[in-house]
């Protein structure tokens, strides 16, 4: 019998990234298509399907090829039916029922999960993690997501929102508004968003010729990318705003490892393509912050597979569930 495959989704707002991948964590073939957040949502697992059929057609592969269907999806998820709680940018109602809807237009069994909790489990199974059993996974972007992992199982909570690493209180007073509601959150200040908004706080309050304000004044705006070049660069205003993230970043991380003690703590997303400038600095503040016995058994390292994390998660979860 001709080995099987299956079929991950990462479910973005804009883009859906779907790949087809072997037991042993081998991508054969990935590709994305667009999100349809129209008419409420309705057309996004049907687009999903579409997709894996003209694939299959393409490389000359019959459906049964296929033993199952893994989804991340942004979101909390009620894992017991199946359930996204609530989303934005998709157009679904609260509480879609996401599982059943994707059984029905792919024919696979499907399972679902958070899409933090995804590229955390796929740099747990392929990437960065290289096997660890315990694992927690800060995903830097738009926003900050999260993803914990404990002796091999994503922990969940019991309404599907464990691992909300970004909406930890970093700011207890006086912080930024942050989109969930509260203030002073994580993501307020270690997402792209928040880099830039530090950044352009500074800017404000400054008059310096800082090679980060020519950026600024060139382009009319400036991303977080820009930040984190000109502090390669010497860039002061900039160093500054990377030892404020950095500061942060560290501290949360400590924490969360003073009450886990994970293997390791790896930074994924966007953001965290800043490389040895960014996770050299958390390193300083996770050290000063940690607790003896897990500054010495925790490390702190950054994610190998990029935007492969989500589908190798999302397969990940379909062969986790066969393997039980």
């Amino acid at each position: 019998m001709s080995e099987k495959w299956i079929a991950g989704v990462d479910l973005g707002g804009t883009t859906t990234k779907i790949a087809f991948i072997t037991m042993d964590g081998e991508i054969v073939e990935k590709w994305e298509v667009p999100t349809d957040n129209t008419n409420e949502g309705q057309n996004i697992t049907f687009n999903i399907s579409k997709a894996i059929d003209e694939k299959l057609m393409e490389l000359g592969e019959m459906k049964d090829k296929l033993i199952g269907i893994g989804m991340g999806a942004p979101g909390p998820v009620d894992y017991e039916n199946g359930i996204i709680l609530n989303v934005v940018n998709l157009g679904w109602r609260d509480n879609y029922p996401l599982k059943a809807s994707l059984e029905t237009a792919t024919m696979l069994p499907a399972t679902i999960e958070n899409d933090a909790n995804c590229a955390a489990l796929g740099e747990m199974w392929k990437g960065a993690g290289n096997g660890a059993k315990d694992l927690v996974c800060i995903t830097l972007g738009t926003g900050v997501g999260g993803g914990v992992i404990a002796n091999g199982n994503i922990v969940q909570g019991v309404n599907g929102a464990a691992g909300e690493i970004g909406h930890i209180t970093a700011i207890p007073f006086d912080g930024a508004p942050c989109n969930c509601g509260k203030t002073g959150c994580l993501e307020t200040v270690a997402s792209a968003t928040g880099i830039v908004r530090l950044a352009m706080e500074e800017l404000n309050k400054s008059e310096s010729k800082a090679e980060l304000r020519n950026i600024l004044i060139n382009n009319g705006k400036i991303t977080a990318k820009d930040v984190f070049d000109t502090a390669k660069n010497g860039d002061v205003l900039a160093l500054e705003v990377l030892d404020v993230v950095s500061f942060h970043l560290g501290f949360v991380a400590a924490n969360i490892a003073n009450t886990l003690n994970p293997g390791m703590i790896v930074l994924g997303g966007g953001v965290s393509k800043a490389g040895s400038i960014l996770l050299n600095k958390v390193k300083e503040y996770f050290v000063k912050y940690a607790f003896s016995a897990v500054r010495e058994s925790t490390t702190l390292s950054l994610a190998t597979l990029g935007n492969d994390a989500g589908v190798l998660g999302a397969a990940w979860l379909i062969k986790n569930k066969l393997n039980q």
